[in-house]
């Protein structure tokens, strides 16, 4: 990652029960590009700490300190097997679909078809949307062995495939 790039850990007693990660368009690991934005990456709670309102604290805060941005993107997942990056989820922190694609992973759950949604939240009146490169985020992500739509820097072809009506 590059400049402007933030990860941030919460904690409660000493343990660590969140995280958020973000960074300036330029420099992301999605693809997806707009004028004077902010990508977050992941943002993630401890289900022991749910009902403390931290996902909303940890997306305050990255608001709070990115506040000339003129919105935040991220991806969302919907149909995943993954527990992570739902679409749900997102959306009760004030993210919006703009976009959507229906795709399915060429080697985990073959045939299992899911939607990867380009989310939005502005910032200010009247920016400009993002955008995002489809048929690179099909290669899949590499910056976390962690995230649902991750390719291994040695796998040479896309993990992810549009999915086709019949398949």
């Amino acid at each position: 990652m590059g400049s402007g790039f933030h990860k941030k850990a919460l904690l409660l007693n000493d343990q660590a029960v969140g995280m958020i990660e973000y960074a300036p368009s330029k420099v992301s690991g999605y693809p997806i590009t707009g004028n004077n934005i902010v990508i977050m990456h992941c943002i993630w709670v401890l289900r022991k700490a749910r009902g403390n309102n931290f996902g909303r604290l940890l997306i305050n805060d990255m608001v709070k300190t990115e506040h000339n941005a003129t919105g935040f993107a991220t991806i969302a997942l919907d149909g995943h097997w993954s527990p992570w990056f739902r679409k749900e989820q997102f959306e009760k922190l004030g993210f919006k679909p703009l976009d959507s694609i229906r795709v399915a992973h060429r080697t985990k759950h073959r045939g299992q078809a899911f939607t990867i949604y380009l989310m939005w939240m502005p910032n200010s009146r009247n920016t400009e949307l993002p955008s995002w490169d489809t048929e690179e985020l099909l290669r899949g992500e590499t910056f976390c062995m962690a995230h649902p739509l991750y390719r291994p820097q040695a796998c040479m072809e896309a993990c992810l495939r549009k999915n086709k009506p019949d398949t």
